[in-house]
């Protein structure tokens, strides 16, 4: 006499559900098995280094020693405070500068490209040549994301 003939229609009924299971399970593993055999192979490019002068790298200013340096224009008077440096996706840099307010209260953040920035020698000042406050208002104001 067979084992199944004794057993109940849910029984038979439980063990067609965990039977239909494993063959899920056994298509999925395969599934997976032929997925990860087709992946192609990326090509590792060999990075190409650049000899640098580590004196005139070294003679630059650091972003960390700039941030919070005050921006005067040309009139010597002080339009607002180096607040981050921000490369651009293009590769571009920007400088960050908080303006307006006073002790920080209603200030907002500009962005000007760093280019457009006179830095001294020893990177304690920082002109940003023909800016007003007033010029200043107008610029959009920038937001961190």
């Amino acid at each position: 006499m067979r084992m199944h003939a004794n057993m109940t229609d849910d029984a038979r009924l439980r063990r067609a559900r965990r039977s239909t299971k494993l063959r899920w399970l056994c298509v999925l593993m395969a599934g997976i098995a032929i997925a990860g055999a087709d992946i192609p192979r990326v090509a590792v490019a060999a990075v190409a280094l650049v000899a640098v002068d580590v004196v005139s790298v070294a003679d630059g200013y650091r972003a960390s020693k700039l941030r919070g340096t005050t921006v005067i224009n040309n009139a010597n008077e002080k339009i607002g405070s180096l607040d981050d440096l921000i490369i651009g996706k293009d590769r571009v840099l920007f400088a960050v500068i908080q303006v307006g307010g006073f002790l920080g209260l209603g200030s907002r953040l500009i962005a000007v490209p760093y280019s457009s920035l006179q830095i001294s020698d020893d990177g304690r000042r920082i002109v940003l040549p023909g800016a007003t406050k007033d010029e200043l208002k107008g610029l959009t104001e920038f937001k961190y994301r």
